[in-house]
């Protein structure tokens, strides 16, 4: 059997795929630097599993990738059909990649439903993998099917395996004393040992795995492990599978330290605690369950030995009332949600911005407007979290640009809300928040000092020598106001809505105070110290790609892409939307073109042309997905050409 390749249009960031052949006794063997496989199935299939499996097995073996999960937001979707697809892609390489590839080379299709969902992404020559035992009459009806594409001739430009891995996996586990259905579950077990066979994948850790998951089912945990090792005897043994590759491990791809894998939400949430541990200030969490930033909850409830305290609440609106309660008590206040629970805090991250507290308030965003696509990414909060509140309510906004940067940002994100005392947004999004890539661990000397100086003594001398606490007396150089823990002697003082009054905080209606106090928040947030933007130019070109949060590896890829190709074009990326980089109009006005891609349908676009007057050119997209390098790169070579 002969091997085949996407062609360099098909490839994620701009190079071309290369291959060895490695003959190893009877099994041809070879090698290529990077590999797209993609696991899908019906929901209840496993295929969020495999994959993840997959993917922790790719990471130990030392490969740089990129995934991306994909699956229905039903907790069942209706089996066999369209709308009930999981799906889950894996990038890996043996160098440094940014996506999670555009097109798969690699297509393991568990039954109809799953290949008629899968099949217009893959390019010519792809393998596909598909369960036979699925392709029943009644399964190929239910998706449209007339006829079995296994038969008709229509995979005639893909390299197909049909292997019967229901049947396979049954007789596995014949010996074990487990019904046809509890049997028939393992079969993701079987597919994820053969694809770790056909690409060399270490297997220890996913034995391992099993033995832990199914600790008080040892039966079931040896039936899943006897699974995945027929599947991996399997490919060894058949005539069908008579190649199997290797990626090497991606070692000049990394600076030395310590790896894991690691997804944007759980590097979100040890970025939090990472950020209470810098400030010495318990982390303290209030959030009601929303897709996809649910598993920000899960995962701080685990760590109360960090002085982690989370509080699921009855609703939204309860979960940031806690937040600012904790804050107002001298915590690190946290709330997690996503844009439909944005909607319902908007009041009281008002009154968070009136009493100036520090607050973080996480928003993993997802395919709107309501409901939505609850289990899609998208970027279309940003205007909701720059004014979606009443009246003159200024808050920084700050936004990571991969799943391991979800770390640094939620770092960042703290020692803003800290030092400025304001709340601040931080927002992610579902691409980011269940994708996964290579994360170095940092030193603890590395990470920044977030230290608090809580006030603890009367600050204000009055005119007859008393010394009283104003909780309104700014700090000159961030017009931060004094953080007084409830209970210190002498610092008693009011909070509430209503609009205060300058230095004292006393209830105020005056006309005057309140234009003071409205343009004094707005200056310390515009105020906010952050970083210049850096620009990406090494050719001087005429042509600016600014892009934000997570279109950063798409936006990438397609500017390698590009240069590759001798094309000239620059790159810029926010991290802070709000305020924006003091140099960003200066960035903005040295070029010619500027193309704003967002997976929304303008927003930063928007904001970019009404601040600075430059024609900021939109190019956007709204399908649930992530853009594809391919699709950039073209969008971009036709702003080049003018």
């Amino acid at each position: 059997m002969t091997s085949q390749v996407s062609s360099p249009a098909e490839q994620a960031d701009g190079t071309v795929v290369g291959e060895q052949r490695k003959p190893v006794g009877t099994k041809d063997v070879r090698r290529l630097d990077r590999v797209i496989i993609r696991f899908a199935g019906d929901s209840g299939d496993g295929m969020q599993l495999t994959g993840d499996r997959f993917t922790s097995d790719t990471a130990s073996f030392g490969n740089d990738l990129s995934t991306l999960p994909n699956f229905p937001a039903e907790i069942r979707a209706p089996a066999g059909t369209l709308p009930g697809v999981s799906s889950f892609q894996l990038h890996f390489a043996d160098h440094d990649i940014l996506t999670p590839g555009d097109a798969p080379n690699v297509l393991v299709a568990m039954n109809p439903a799953a290949l008629k969902a899968n099949i217009g992404d893959m390019p010519s020559g792809a393998e596909i993998i598909v369960n036979t035992d699925e392709f029943t009459k009644r399964a190929l009806q239910k998706v449209g099917y007339a006829a079995s594409p296994l038969e008709d001739g229509s995979l005639e430009a893909y390299r197909l395996h049909p292997v019967p891995l229901t049947t396979l996996t049954l007789e596995a586990l014949k010996e074990f004393d487990l019904s046809r259905k509890e049997a028939e579950r393992s079969k993701n077990m079987f597919a994820l040992g053969l694809l770790s066979w056909m690409y060399h994948r270490p297997t220890e850790g996913t034995e391992r795995f099993l033995k832990t998951k199914f600790a008080k089912k040892p039966d079931i945990a040896e039936a899943n492990i006897a699974a995945y090792r027929a599947g991996w005897n399997f490919g060894e043994t058949t005539e069908d599978f008579a190649v199997s590759y290797e990626v090497a491990p991606a070692s000049t791809a990394f600076p030395p330290g310590v790896y894991r894998n690691i997804s944007g939400n759980l590097a979100l949430a040890y970025g939090l605690i990472a950020a209470s541990r810098q400030a010495d200030l318990p982390l303290f969490l209030g959030s009601y369950p929303i897709t996809p930033a649910s598993d920000i909850l899960h995962e701080l409830s685990r760590h109360k030995n960090f002085g982690v305290r989370t509080f699921q609440a009855e609703d939204e609106i309860a979960g940031i009332g806690a937040a600012l309660g904790a804050a107002f008590g001298g915590s690190l206040a946290v709330t997690t949600t996503s844009g439909p629970g944005v909607a319902l805090k908007s009041e009281t991250i008002g009154l968070a911005v009136s009493l100036e507290l520090p607050l973080l308030v996480v928003d993993i965003q997802r395919g709107g407007p309501s409901t939505g696509l609850p289990t899609k990414t998208e970027q279309a909060d940003l205007l909701q979290a720059m004014y979606g509140r009443n009246g003159e309510a200024p808050v920084p906004v700050v936004a990571p640009r991969t799943p391991a940067d979800c770390f640094d940002a939620a770092l960042e994100a703290a020692r803003i809300a800290l030092t400025y005392r304001t709340p601040v947004f931080l927002l992610s999004d579902g691409y980011l928040a269940n994708g996964s890539e290579p994360w170095r661990v940092p030193e603890p000397d590395e990470l920044p000092d977030l230290s608090v100086r809580f006030a603890r003594t009367p600050n204000h001398t009055l005119e007859d020598g008393t010394e009283v606490f104003w909780p309104y007396k700014r700090d000159p150089e961030t017009l931060a106001r004094p953080w007084a823990v409830p209970g210190t002697p002498g610092l008693e003082h009011r909070i509430g809505g209503i609009e205060k009054q300058d230095g004292t905080g006393n209830i105020s209606y005056d006309p005057a105070n309140h234009d003071f106090m409205v343009r004094t928040r707005q200056a310390k947030v515009d105020g906010v110290d952050v970083p210049d933007v850096e620009v990406d130019d090494p050719d001087g070109a005429r042509t600016l790609v600014l892009g934000w949060g997570s279109t950063y590896g798409p936006v990438t890829a397609a500017v390698r892409r590009l240069r590759a190709a001798g094309e000239p074009i620059a790159q810029a990326h926010l991290r802070h939307l709000n305020p924006f980089p003091r140099n960003l109009g200066e960035v903005l006005r040295r070029y010619d073109r500027v193309v704003v891609p967002e997976m929304n349908l303008g927003q930063l676009a928007l904001l970019v042309r009404a601040r600075y007057l430059v024609d900021a050119r939109s190019y956007h997209q709204v399908n649930g997905m992530p853009f594809k390098a391919e699709q950039l790169a073209a969008v971009l070579k036709e702003a080049i050409d003018g």
